[in-house]
C-alpha cells in the first residue's frame, strides 16, 4: 500500500495543480500538500513534491510555473493545443443546453463532464448557470449512438438500416414509427440546431436528409455505398438547401426588407449575391431548393418580394390565396 501511495504522488500533485491553481491562484509547497492530506489522506513531504514537479515539467512538459520563476506560488499553465479556454467550455455547454436533438439527461451528462475539464474558479462562475428555453427537446437517448454508427459507416462506406420516426395525430400526438429506410450515408451536419444524415435512398439518384433524432434502431449493413456520390456532390446538395427540405437547386431572386440582411447573410453566408435595390431593400440571387426556400418566405412573407422563378412565385400566391378564403 505504502509503494501504490508513493507512485500516485505525482497524479495526486497533478490533480491538485489542475483542480485549485492558476495565475491568480497560485500554490505554495504547503497549500499542496494540505489539498493532498484533506483530499486523499496522504501525507507528502515537501522535497517529494518539488521533486514530482520538476518531473512533471522536464519529463512531461507541464508548463508549471514555479516559486523560484515569480517568488509566489506554484500553478499550472493549461496547453493551447489540447485545453479548452473557459470560454469554449461555455460555448460547448450552450450548445447542448440549448440543442434540440439531446435529451435532457444526457445535456447534463455532457455539462457535467464539460465542467470537470475546468479548475474550481472557472466552476465557479458557472454555479448559477440556468438555462432559458422552452421544453422543446428531443427524447431519443439513441442520438450520440446514432452519430458514433453513422460516422463509423461513413467512415467503413457501409450502407444502413433504421427505423424512421415522424410525429402524427392518430387521434393524438404521437412519434410512430414510419417504416425501414436503407440508405447510402455520407455526410452528418449540423443546421439550425438539428443534425442530418446526408444520404442516398435505395433506388433513389438524389440525394435526401434524415433527422438523426429521428433514426432508431440503426444496423451497419454489409453493403458498400453507392460510389457515383462523391465529396462535391454532397458539398454542393448542402449549400443548395434550405432547412434541410428538398434536393434539387434552383436559381432564385428575390427582394429583401433590409431587416432580413443579418439573417440572410447567417443562413446563406457566402453562396448568396447581395445588391442593393434601393434605400430600404436588397436584391437577393441564390442557388437553392424551391420547397426549402418557399418555408423561409412564408415565414418572413411581409419582408420578401419572389422575382423569379416563377413557378414560385405563383405557388406562394396561391397558397396566400388559399389562407384568405379560409379566414374570410
Amino acid at each position: 500500500m505504502e509503494l501504490y501511495e508513493q507512485n500516485g504522488n505525482i497524479l495526486y500533485i497533478l490533480n491538485i495543480l489542475k483542480e485549485y491553481s492558476d495565475e491568480d491562484h497560485m500554490l505554495s509547497i504547503d497549500d499542496i500538500k494540505e489539498y493532498i492530506s484533506d483530499i486523499y489522506e496522504v501525507e507528502i513531504d515537501p522535497r517529494t513534491i518539488r521533486r514530482n514537479i520538476n518531473l512533471l515539467k522536464e519529463k512531461f512538459d507541464y508548463d508549471i510555473v514555479t516559486w523560484q520563476e515569480n517568488r509566489k506560488g506554484y500553478y499550472l499553465i493549461k496547453n493551447p493545443d489540447i485545453d479548452f479556454e473557459p470560454g469554449e467550455i461555455r460555448a460547448i455547454i450552450d450548445t447542448f443546453s440549448y440543442s434540440t436533438f439531446i435529451p435532457k439527461q444526457m445535456s447534463r451528462e455532457i455539462i457535467y463532464k464539460c465542467k470537470n475539464m475546468q479548475n474550481v474558479y472557472e466552476n465557479e462562475k458557472l454555479k448559477d448557470y440556468k438555462i432559458y428555453t422552452t421544453n422543446s427537446k428531443m427524447e431519443n437517448k439513441e442520438i450520440v449512438k446514432n452519430i458514433e454508427d453513422i460516422s463509423s459507416a461513413i467512415y467503413n462506406k457501409k450502407k444502413i438500416r433504421f427505423n424512421y420516426y415522424k410525429y402524427e395525430l392518430n387521434p393524438t400526438l404521437k412519434s410512430v414509427n414510419t417504416g425501414v429506410r436503407i440508405i447510402s450515408p455520407y455526410a452528418i451536419i449540423y443546421q439550425l440546431q438539428e443534425m442530418y444524415v446526408v444520404s442516398l435512398k435505395d433506388g433513389k439518384t438524389s440525394l435526401y436528409t434524415y433527422r438523426l433524432d429521428r433514426m432508431k434502431n440503426i444496423e451497419i449493413l454489409d453493403e458498400k455505398v453507392n460510389e457515383k456520390i462523391t465529396n462535391e456532390d454532397v458539398e454542393e446538395f448542402v449549400k443548395s438547401t434550405v432547412s434541410m427540405f428538398g434536393n434539387t437547386s434552383h436559381e432564385i431572386e428575390v427582394i429583401c426588407d433590409n431587416k432580413l440582411l443579418d439573417n440572410i447573410v447567417d443562413l446563406f453566408g457566402e453562396t448568396a449575391i447581395i445588391k442593393k435595390y434601393d434605400n430600404n431593400r436588397f436584391k437577393l440571387i441564390i442557388n437553392k431548393d424551391l420547397e426549402g426556400f418557399k418555408r423561409y418566405v412564408l415565414t418572413n412573407l411581409d419582408m420578401i418580394e419572389v422575382i423569379k422563378p416563377i413557378e414560385l412565385k405563383n405557388e406562394i400566391e396561391n397558397i396566400i390565396n388559399k389562407y384568405l378564403k379560409k379566414n374570410v
